[in-house]
C-alpha cells in the first residue's frame, strides 16, 4: 500500500470516528464536569503527583486554558497543589477526597454509558472491535511504552545498599537529614537482611533502573510494619508510589495480617496524602531531634486490613 493511499484511509477513519467518539464524549464523559475538566481529573488520578505542564502536554491543552481549569478545580476543592521540594516553581497535583468522589462518579457513569452503547453488538464483533482498538493503541503508543517500562519486583542482592543510598541522598539533599538518619536506615535494612521471615521488600524499576522501594516487616503474627518507602524524585508523577503501596498492602492481605502501621514525619506531604488515600489514619505523634538537629514531628499511621477497600 503506497503512502498516499495510507494517508487517505487514515483520514477517512478519522472523519468517521471523530464524529462518533465526539458523541460518546459528550453523552458519556461529560457529566458532571465539562469534558476537558473531566479529562484533567482523570489524568491527576492516574498520574498522582504530576504537574499541570505534564497534563497540558499530554492532553494538548492551551496553557492559558489549562491555568483556568486548575484554578477552578482548586477553588471547587477537587484538587490540591503541593510545592516541589526540588524546584519551588513546580507544583504537584493531587485529588482531594472530594475530587476522588467526583472521579469515581465519572467512572460509574461512564461504565453505564459504555455498557448501553455496546449491548447490541454481537460477542464476536465486540471481540474484533476491542482487538482493533488495542492494535491502534499499541501501534501509536509503542515507542512511549518502551521508553517508560515500569515494573515492581522482589529485592535481590545489591538492592538493599541502593535503597539505603536513595534514603541518605534524598533526605539529606531535600530536608538536611544527617548521618544518624542514614545509620538508622542502614541498621534496619541490615537487620532485615539477616532475618526477613514474614516480610518482603520490593523495588520499582523504570527501564531497568531502580526508581524506588517499599517493604513490609513482621511485628507479630497479626501486625506488620510498612517501611523504606521511597521514590527517586526523577520518577515522580508516573504512579509508581501508588503501585508500590498496592504491592505492600496486597502482600499484607495475602499473608493474613490484620493490621499494618508505619512511621513517617509530618513534612512529607506527598507521602502523607498517599497514606490517607489508602485509608491509613494518623494515630500517634512524637518529636525527634536526632536527624536534623531541629525538632521534627514523627507520625504513626495505622490501617486495619479488614477494612481496606477492595478496589485499592
Amino acid at each position: 500500500m503506497d503512502q498516499l493511499c495510507s494517508i487517505e484511509k487514515i483520514r477517512q477513519f478519522n472523519r468517521h470516528y471523530a464524529n462518533f467518539l465526539g458523541r460518546v464524549d459528550q453523552d458519556i464523559y461529560n457529566q458532571p464536569l465539562p469534558l476537558t475538566e473531566a479529562r484533567v481529573i482523570t489524568e491527576i488520578h492516574f498520574r498522582e503527583g504530576c504537574t499541570a505542564t505534564e497534563i497540558r502536554e499530554n492532553l494538548g491543552i492551551d496553557r492559558g486554558y489549562m491555568s483556568r481549569i486548575i484554578r477552578k478545580l482548586e477553588e471547587d476543592k477537587l484538587i490540591m497543589k503541593e510545592q516541589s521540594p526540588f524546584d519551588k516553581r513546580r507544583h504537584h497535583l493531587y485529588l482531594t477526597a472530594q475530587g476522588e468522589d467526583v472521579y469515581n462518579r465519572l467512572v460509574t457513569d461512564a461504565n453505564v454509558g459504555v455498557s448501553r452503547m455496546i449491548q447490541g453488538i454481537p460477542e464476536r464483533d465486540l471481540s474484533k472491535l476491542l482487538n482493533s482498538m488495542e492494535t491502534i493503541e499499541n501501534v501509536f503508543l509503542n515507542e512511549n511504552t518502551q521508553h517508560n517500562k515500569v515494573s515492581i519486583r522482589s529485592f535481590k542482592p545489591g538492592d538493599l545498599g541502593y535503597v539505603a543510598h536513595l534514603h541518605g541522598k534524598y533526605y539529606n539533599e531535600n530536608y538536611n537529614f544527617g548521618s544518624m538518619f542514614e545509620y538508622y536506615v542502614m541498621k534496619g535494612l541490615t537487620e532485615f537482611m539477616a532475618d526477613s521471615a514474614g516480610g518482603g521488600l520490593w523495588v520499582a524499576e523504570v527501564n531497568g533502573e531502580i526508581a524506588g522501594s517499599i517493604a513490609i516487616t513482621k511485628s507479630n503474627s497479626t501486625v506488620a510494619q510498612l517501611r523504606w518507602f521511597i521514590l527517586d524524585e526523577n520518577y515522580q508523577g508516573m504512579g509508581i508510589g501508588k503501585k508500590l503501596m498496592e504491592t505492600a498492602v496486597n502482600y499484607c492481605k495475602e499473608q493474613g495480617f490484620q493490621h499494618v502501621f508505619l512511621w513517617t514525619v509530618s513534612i512529607l506531604d506527598a507521602a502523607r496524602h498517599l497514606y490517607q488515600k489508602f485509608d491509613f489514619t494518623l494515630s500517634e505523634e512524637k518529636t525527634n531531634e536526632a536527624w536534623t538537629g531541629t525538632k521534627l514531628v514523627e507520625e504513626r499511621w495505622d490501617l486495619d486490613i479488614s477494612e481496606t477497600k477492595e478496589n485499592i
